[in-house]
């Protein structure tokens, strides 16, 4: 499964990373579908993610009903980043049946 959307950075305060992006309702939906086939324990969904020439492997986040996507401080750094900049998000699930 092949995700791609747009959302800012925003910022939280606990443990490392700090900066994250909020996945969209309508692409939660889908993952929600995949979760029972990929998910690894608390619902965190692995993923490879790019943004813009970086791209990175990370987990997405449950959070409110929904998911959140980890930007890692070198991925900040190699694109540009800052708190509040709106990006666009590529992900890749593998959903294929275990």
């Amino acid at each position: 499964m092949e995700l791609t959307f747009t959302g800012e950075i925003w910022h939280w305060r606990g443990p490392a990373p700090f900066h994250y992006v909020t996945v969209p309702p309508d692409e939660c939906a889908r993952l929600r579908a995949a979760a029972a086939t990929v998910s690894y324990g608390w619902g965190m969904i692995p993923v490879l993610a790019r943004i813009g020439a970086t791209e990175w492997e990370t987990s997405l986040f449950p959070k409110d009903g929904g998911y959140v996507v980890p930007i890692k401080t070198m991925v900040r750094a190699a694109e540009d980043l800052e708190l509040g900049d709106d990006v666009t998000l590529r992900l890749l699930v593998d959903d294929r049946p275990r």
